[in-house]
């Protein structure tokens, strides 16, 4: 490996997000290296796929790996009352009439590496057991990354451009210290997985269940080849560690019995391995991209896992950097951060569309049987929202229905690349790009010090407005 060339692009990790793009960069003879810190195949939870994942899946030419092979279809998702009745299952081919209305139950060691192989195939690097450990800068862009590999020692990769695509790492964005936390959707998980758990027949049998808990908790259930059941609570904190044990073992017990479907499907399954546990925090992180440097999949922003949108997200994500990053190499233009912001656009307007399903979903008052019920007609986008069919869609209707029944969030405002003007500019602009005021100062006084300047917004020196003086 000759550490000296300068590639193309540098990706840091070989997820769906990082193998996507490195994948479709390297079909188009661009140089592209991708660095995991992980030896693959690795574990990681999320396995299943909403249908949306397709069209990503049918660029990376995979669709029929996944056809031919043994992991369970899934037609379907499905909800379920703590008393065991269960919802009119959403069959995704009886809303959209296209191949995607088929997708897949799958392990992601067995996913990533399928996707990772096809970056190898199609020309990229790949460097496994080699940890990113810092961004190398010059003249406010970011020009590499330093790493430490098991292989390879130390070493130093630079680039036109580089992808975090570190997952829930968040490997850039806490060296920059961009992570920007939700404030209602702060989760815990406990999962693990089972054999011989009872499968519903027919279509159902690779269905996605998500059986209800008390105070908006949920089982997922998600049926795997191989005779496995992956089985997971997302609660709150104080709900799921309520004072009475911290074994997970006896949390999950206690929980099997608080519903009545998940109870029956598993009262003669084995449970096997360990138990996991996380903390299911969303987050978008202040920024999006700086120059010389994007972030992608779950290192761009993380949504509460209801309705498995992480795998989805990732692979969108990858696919549109591939298509942009492409644009820019092939033209005379460079890698500033404000060549994202159509990618950080549709990435944003995605997130805000299943953000608001979220919301609606951990209310108290909502219920999507209600909504459905109202009108037949918003079925049909409710279920676009459950399938990734979110880009070039109106869903007013859907979301004017829903705030009768719960609090909507409203956009959030970051999450766009960073735009580094002068302080004359900002000044002009009268704090218009920022939240707030505290952000603002925030701003300012990394910048200019905490005394700040007296400057003219024209003439750039002695004006009567300084950092310190209150705007009118």
């Amino acid at each position: 490996m000759n550490f000296a060339q300068k590639f193309d692009t540098i990706i840091v990790g070989a997820g769906p997000c990082g193998s996507t793009t490195g994948a479709l960069l390297a079909e188009k003879n661009h140089n592209v290296v991708i660095v995991e810190k992980e030896q693959f195949p690795r574990y990681h939870v999320g396995e299943s796929l909403m249908p949306f994942c397709y069209f990503p899946l049918q660029r990376l030419k995979l669709i029929d790996t996944l056809m031919e092979s043994k992991n369970p279809r899934k037609y379907c998702v499905q909800f379920v009352k703590e008393n065991g009745e269960g919802s009119q299952p959403f069959y995704f081919f009886q809303h959209f009439d296209h191949p995607s209305s088929t997708t897949w139950q799958i392990e992601r060691s067995e996913f990533d590496e399928m996707i990772m192989n096809r970056a190898i195939d199609n020309g990229a690097k790949v460097l496994q057991s080699t940890k990113a450990t810092d961004l190398i800068k010059k003249n406010d862009k970011v020009i590499g990354i330093k790493v430490e590999s098991q292989e390879f020692g130390e070493q130093s990769l630079f680039g036109n451009c580089v992808v975090d695509a570190s997952g829930r790492d968040c490997f850039a964005s806490l060296k920059n210290r961009w992570m920007e936390r939700d404030p209602k959707l702060k989760k815990i998980a406990l999962w693990t997985y089972y054999e011989n758990a009872k499968r519903d027949p027919g279509l159902n049998e690779g269905a996605t269940t998500i059986a209800y808990l008390p105070n908006k908790g949920w089982f997922w259930y998600i049926p795997l080849k191989n005779n496995k059941v992956s089985v997971g609570i997302v609660a709150e904190s104080n709900y799921l560690f309520n004072g009475t044990t911290r074994d997970h073992a006896e949390i999950f017990d206690r929980e099997i019995k608080n519903n009545a479907w998940i109870q029956d499907h598993l009262k003669n399954a084995k449970q096997i391995g360990e138990y996991r546990v996380t903390g299911e925090y969303s987050y978008r992180n202040r920024h999006s991209a700086e120059n010389g440097l994007v972030l992608g999949g779950d290192a761009f922003g993380f949504l509460d896992p209801v309705f498995s949108s992480g795998v989805f997200l990732a692979l969108k994500s990858g696919s549109l950097l591939a298509d942009e990053i492409d644009s820019i190499l092939c033209s005379s233009k460079n890698f500033s951060s404000s060549s994202f912001q159509k990618y950080s656009d549709q990435m944003n307007n995605s997130i805000e569309i299943m953000r608001k399903i979220v919301y609606a979903f951990y209310d108290e008052n909502f219920s999507f049987a209600d909504v459905v019920k109202q009108n037949e007609k918003l079925r049909g986008l409710l279920t676009d929202c459950l399938i990734g069919n979110v880009d070039d869609k109106d869903f007013t209707e859907l979301f004017d229905s829903m705030k009768k029944y719960a609090d909507l969030p409203e956009p959030i405002k970051h999450g766009n690349p960073k735009n580094d003007v002068s302080l004359g500019e900002l000044l002009a602009m009268r704090g218009k790009p920022f939240k707030d005021w505290k952000e603002e100062r925030k701003y300012l006084q990394e910048k200019w010090g905490k005394q700040g300047q007296q400057i003219d917004t024209k003439k750039g020196v002695n004006s009567e407005y300084s950092a310190d003086t209150p705007q009118k």
